[in-house]
Protein backbone atom coordinates (compact mmCIF):
# COMPACT_ATOMS: atom_id res chain seq x y z
CA UNK A 1 0.00 0.00 0.00
CA UNK A 2 1.36 3.45 -0.93
CA UNK A 3 1.67 5.93 1.93
CA UNK A 4 0.20 9.08 0.36
CA UNK A 5 1.79 11.42 2.89
CA UNK A 6 5.21 9.91 2.21
CA UNK A 7 4.66 10.23 -1.55
CA UNK A 8 3.75 13.91 -1.18
CA UNK A 9 6.82 14.52 0.97
CA UNK A 10 9.08 12.88 -1.63
CA UNK A 11 7.70 15.20 -4.30
CA UNK A 12 8.53 18.19 -2.08
CA UNK A 13 4.91 19.34 -1.96
CA UNK A 14 3.40 20.62 1.27
CA UNK A 15 1.48 17.96 3.19
CA UNK A 16 -2.17 18.75 3.77
CA UNK A 17 -2.77 16.05 6.36
CA UNK A 18 -0.27 15.13 9.08
CA UNK A 19 -1.76 11.66 9.46
CA UNK A 20 -1.46 8.75 7.00
CA UNK A 21 -4.56 7.51 5.22
CA UNK A 22 -4.72 4.48 7.54
CA UNK A 23 -4.85 6.60 10.71
CA UNK A 24 -8.07 7.10 12.66
CA UNK A 25 -7.16 10.80 12.67
CA UNK A 26 -6.67 11.15 8.90
CA UNK A 27 -8.65 14.05 7.49
CA UNK A 28 -9.63 15.59 10.82
CA UNK A 29 -7.54 18.71 10.55
CA UNK A 30 -5.87 20.74 13.23
CA UNK A 31 -6.74 23.85 15.20
CA UNK A 32 -4.77 26.23 17.38
CA UNK A 33 -5.39 27.75 20.76
CA UNK A 34 -3.38 30.72 21.95
CA UNK A 35 -3.13 30.95 25.73
CA UNK A 36 -3.14 34.21 27.68
CA UNK A 37 0.66 34.01 27.86
CA UNK A 38 0.89 33.82 24.06
CA UNK A 39 1.75 30.13 23.90
CA UNK A 40 0.26 28.43 20.84
CA UNK A 41 -1.16 24.94 21.35
CA UNK A 42 -1.89 22.94 18.21
CA UNK A 43 -4.40 20.11 18.52
CA UNK A 44 -6.29 17.62 16.35
CA UNK A 45 -9.98 18.27 15.91
CA UNK A 46 -12.44 15.89 17.52
CA UNK A 47 -13.10 12.54 15.89
CA UNK A 48 -16.68 11.32 15.91
CA UNK A 49 -16.88 7.54 16.13
CA UNK A 50 -19.26 6.08 13.52
CA UNK A 51 -22.28 4.07 14.55
CA UNK A 52 -21.43 0.38 14.01
CA UNK A 53 -24.72 -0.12 12.14
CA UNK A 54 -23.54 2.38 9.50
CA UNK A 55 -20.47 0.25 8.68
CA UNK A 56 -20.79 -2.44 6.03
CA UNK A 57 -20.28 -5.89 7.56
CA UNK A 58 -17.63 -8.06 5.92
CA UNK A 59 -17.93 -10.99 8.31
CA UNK A 60 -18.11 -12.06 11.94
CA UNK A 61 -15.22 -13.50 13.93
CA UNK A 62 -15.70 -15.65 17.02
CA UNK A 63 -13.00 -14.95 19.61
CA UNK A 64 -10.89 -17.96 20.58
CA UNK A 65 -8.33 -18.38 23.34
CA UNK A 66 -5.17 -16.42 22.55
CA UNK A 67 -6.72 -14.09 19.95
CA UNK A 68 -4.98 -10.71 19.72
CA UNK A 69 -6.31 -7.64 17.96
CA UNK A 70 -3.11 -7.03 16.04
CA UNK A 71 -3.22 -10.55 14.62
CA UNK A 72 -6.93 -10.29 13.81
CA UNK A 73 -6.58 -6.98 11.99
CA UNK A 74 -3.53 -8.28 10.12
CA UNK A 75 -5.52 -11.34 8.99
CA UNK A 76 -8.80 -9.60 8.14
CA UNK A 77 -7.73 -6.10 7.18
CA UNK A 78 -4.11 -6.58 6.11
CA UNK A 79 -2.70 -4.18 8.72
CA UNK A 80 -2.02 -4.98 12.38
CA UNK A 81 -2.34 -1.30 13.31
CA UNK A 82 -5.99 -1.11 12.25
CA UNK A 83 -7.29 -2.39 15.63
CA UNK A 84 -9.20 0.88 16.02
CA UNK A 85 -11.51 -0.17 13.17
CA UNK A 86 -12.55 -3.25 15.18
CA UNK A 87 -13.13 -0.99 18.17
CA UNK A 88 -15.39 1.27 16.09
CA UNK A 89 -17.29 -1.66 14.61
CA UNK A 90 -17.92 -3.21 18.03
CA UNK A 91 -18.47 -0.14 20.25
CA UNK A 92 -15.34 -0.80 22.29
CA UNK A 93 -13.72 1.97 24.28
CA UNK A 94 -10.97 -0.32 25.51
CA UNK A 95 -9.41 -2.49 22.78
CA UNK A 96 -8.49 -5.30 25.20
CA UNK A 97 -12.21 -5.87 25.91
CA UNK A 98 -12.72 -7.22 22.40
CA UNK A 99 -10.71 -10.40 22.94
CA UNK A 100 -11.23 -10.81 26.71
CA UNK A 101 -14.20 -13.18 26.41
CA UNK A 102 -13.80 -16.39 24.41
CA UNK A 103 -16.85 -16.88 22.21
CA UNK A 104 -17.57 -13.20 21.68
CA UNK A 105 -18.51 -12.41 18.11
CA UNK A 106 -16.68 -9.48 16.56
CA UNK A 107 -17.93 -7.49 13.62
CA UNK A 108 -15.34 -7.07 10.87
CA UNK A 109 -16.43 -4.12 8.71
CA UNK A 110 -15.43 -1.95 5.81
CA UNK A 111 -14.15 1.54 6.60
CA UNK A 112 -16.70 4.29 7.14
CA UNK A 113 -18.13 5.60 3.88
CA UNK A 114 -17.58 2.45 1.83
CA UNK A 115 -20.81 0.71 0.85
CA UNK A 116 -21.07 -3.05 1.31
Amino acid sequence: MIDLLQAVQQLGLPATDPFPATSRYHGLGEAQLTTASGRVIVFVLRRFVPQPESLALLQLHTVTQGDRLDNLTAAYLGDPEQFWRLCDANRALRPEELTAAVGRRLRITLPQGLPG
